[in-house]
């Protein structure tokens, strides 16, 4: 099994693509051993020393480090976990949960922007190794919350305001603004 991994525009996330499907839909967002509890690969790459986050996409795997460990360390043992998992035959997820519910929303703004946002937005941010979730619209502002690699980038705000944003407001006139809210703020 060869596992290609990619530098993503996060410095502190690295990208690694195992040539096979990881999620069959949605996406997964840990950001701590506690919430990599349903995912025997998530587990293993937690108990590596310096891993602090694990971002499951279609077909990556993004693992964000902590600041004082540098990747020429953490890559071999991350790439002998992911090789492990994916030999043993586990499965990535213990349960039938598969990623983000989304709200079957009637509003048809909001279904104007789940649709920008899956086939405009989100495949472009999964090339950088995260994901971009609506969370709710109102009053002409668009809450969204990134994961993955994007979580912690530097150029995350600059990504909302200038592409993001730009992106809805010229589709969706009723779109005044985009702010990120944290997972934990939704």
């Amino acid at each position: 099994m060869f596992i290609q991994t990619e530098e993503t525009p996060n410095p502190a996330t690295m990208k690694f693509l195992p040539g096979r499907e990881v999620m069959e839909q949605g996406t997964l967002d840990m950001t701590s051993p506690k919430d990599a509890l349903r995912s025997p690969l998530a587990q293993s790459l937690f108990e590596i020393e310096g891993v602090r986050a694990v971002f499951f996409g279609a077909d990556f795997i993004a693992v964000t480090k902590a600041e004082d460990k540098a990747w020429p360390g953490l890559k071999p043992a991350i790439l002998t976990a992911i090789m492990e998992h994916y030999t043993s035959g586990k499965p990535i997820l213990d349960d039938t949960v598969s990623g983000e519910a989304e709200a079957g929303d009637e509003d048809p703004v909001v279904a104007q922007i789940r649709d920008l946002l899956d086939h405009r937005i989100r495949p472009a941010v999964a090339q950088d190794g995260g994901d971009i979730v609506f969370q709710r619209f109102e009053d002409g502002i668009v809450y969204l919350t990134l994961k993955g690699a994007c979580a912690g980038c530097p150029s995350a705000t600059l990504t909302l305001k200038a592409g993001v944003e730009s992106l809805l407001r010229h589709y969706i006139p009723e779109v005044r603004e985009v702010r990120q809210v944290s997972p934990g703020n939704v």
